[in-house]
């Protein structure tokens, strides 16, 4: 049987494999289960990544915690580009969720009639107002953006207007997935103001 000291080290390139499990018998009546020579487990996450969150693999490659405006800019208009254009392709009129965060007491009437504006200016349809008053909760857990992802997954709205970033989270790294979570959806994110402009 191979010691630990022999067992070949862990790294990130290496995919995982489930290792093969040996059994060796004296008798037909006995089992002797044997550990696997070598590990094939992948590394710890923590190896690969700095921050509490996993990075965000996008078809550019990780992008992490550090991203700047600039690159959530890119992704977000590089999904709301590619949403528009295959429902353009097939004729189909762009069916948006209007949405804002506010605080607790917050009226999100003025926010909302900016969600209006944009989406009466680029003539799609808004099937669906709604507003959180969560405070600065992570979107995962809010109810009214759960409404929405919902609403996208059945294809009644095709994406989300908000009015800025703000709406969705000020940490670039939950911005980001929450960004990656409505366009695994199909859906996309389209701001009145964009990330630059919070």
């Amino acid at each position: 049987m191979a010691s630990p000291a022999d067992t070949t080290p862990q790294t990130a390139d290496r995919p995982f494999v489930l290792p093969t499990i040996t059994t060796k018998a004296k008798r037909a009546d006995e089992v002797r289960v044997l550990r696997p020579s070598v590990s094939y487990l992948p590394a710890r996450p923590s190896a690969l990544h700095t921050s509490s969150r996993p990075p965000l693999h996008t078809a550019g490659g990780f992008l992490r915690e550090e991203a700047n405006t600039a690159q959530l800019l890119a992704l977000r208009e590089a999904f709301l580009n590619r949403a528009v254009q295959r429902l353009a392709a097939t004729g189909t009129p762009v069916r948006v969720g209007r949405y804002t965060l506010v605080k607790p007491g917050q009226d999100p009437a003025g926010r909302l009639a900016e969600t209006q504006a944009v989406v009466h200016r680029l003539s799609w349809q808004a099937p669906i107002t709604t507003y959180d008053s969560t405070g600065m909760a992570d979107p995962a857990i809010r109810p009214q953006m759960a409404r929405l992802y919902a609403a996208i997954c059945r294809g009644e709205i095709h994406g989300i207007v908000a009015v800025s970033r703000v709406d969705i989270s000020t940490f670039p790294c939950v911005y980001a997935d929450t960004l990656t979570a409505i366009q695994a959806r199909g859906g996309f994110l389209a701001l009145v103001r964009n990330e630059i402009a919070i």
